[in-house]
């Protein structure tokens, strides 16, 4: 397979899971705000750090509200990780490799992007943004399942795996890096119970709170869910069940050794975190940590299969 073709492939895969994973996001942000008194409300703005454009922001607007946030990253051409913009992107990046996928694959991802093209124009209301949202994420899960079901499972299909389990990996070390930051005062007592409510948004930001229930079967804690997000070896947005796609990826592919050791020393890391201690003060450090090794398999992935001499 041709570099060009497979880095086509891998891009794919991160720009449609970036634009699920936004779309989950900005819906949850939304309850949240509802669930919260306006006192204590984190607003709009973490939405903005989660996704690391707070520089590309400032230049565009002056205040943080839920129009400029949500308007910037929806539909935002300007901005390039807005759910438009990260549709677009998908679909030239599967454009350039369509002969490799299902055609049903590749009508599916252009229609979706028409589809947003066509909805996010003019002002979008909060009834209007909701029924969109809730459509683009089960349209890009169908493309997801089409991809597993009806495309053979080769060099091609790793490399579109690699970068949806990389991106989602990074979108959740993401999520609970900001949102941890937004928790309210552990020694309030009358806010205890908002604070358990601010961990539920960090589960359902993921869509996470019924598995969590299920298997976890205690309240929702701080340690408690940050090692089911980033330990548990059975959900499918968990960092440790992300990075387990991405070793058996690696497996397959040609020259992996390089990327494969990034791999399993990120492991090795998230095997031996104490939750109680980084939930306590020390996270931000460590989720800093994953997202530099994070970066490194992508830089990795990059050098070994992407560039050309």
């Amino acid at each position: 397979m041709l570099s060009r073709v497979a880095e086509n492939l891998y891009w794919h895969g991160r720009y449609l899971e970036r634009a699920e994973d936004l779309g989950r996001l900005i819906n949850v942000n939304a309850h949240l705000m509802l669930d919260l008194p306006r006192k204590i409300s984190p607003g709009w703005a973490p939405l903005i750090r989660i996704t690391a454009s707070q520089e590309g922001f400032d230049e565009l607007f002056d205040e943080a509200g839920e129009r400029q946030v949500v308007r910037f990253l929806l539909a935002d051409e300007r901005n390039p990780g807005s759910i438009l913009s990260s549709l677009h992107q998908a679909r030239e990046n599967l454009r350039a490799a369509r002969d490799l996928v299902p055609r049903e694959v590749w009508e599916e991802t252009n229609n979706l992007y028409l589809l947003a093209q066509d909805q996010l124009t003019g002002n979008i209301s909060k009834r209007r943004r909701h029924e969109f949202l809730r459509t683009m994420i089960l349209r890009c899960q169908q493309i997801s399942g089409m991809l597993t079901d009806t495309m053979s499972h080769d060099h091609a299909w790793n490399f579109m795996l690699l970068g949806r389990y990389q991106e989602r990996a990074d979108m959740t070390t993401r999520i609970l890096d900001v949102r941890s930051a937004d928790l309210l005062p552990k020694d309030v007592e009358d806010l205890i119970p908002y604070d358990q409510l601010q961990w539920m948004s960090v589960l359902k930001s993921l869509t996470a709170y019924q598995m969590y229930r299920r298997h976890v079967r205690l309240r929702v804690r701080g340690p408690d869910v940050l090692r089911f997000l980033l330990r548990d070896p059975a959900f499918p947005r968990s960092v440790a069940f992300c990075l387990q796609q991405l070793e058996d990826c690696l497996a397959e592919l040609p020259d992996h050794e390089d990327t494969l050791r990034v791999v399993a020393r990120l492991t090795r890391m998230i095997d031996q975190m104490d939750a109680h201690e980084l939930v306590e003060g020390e996270l931000t450090e460590f989720l800093d940590r994953i997202q530099s090794e994070l970066v490194q398999i992508g830089d990795s992935v990059v050098e070994t299969w992407f560039q050309t001499v």
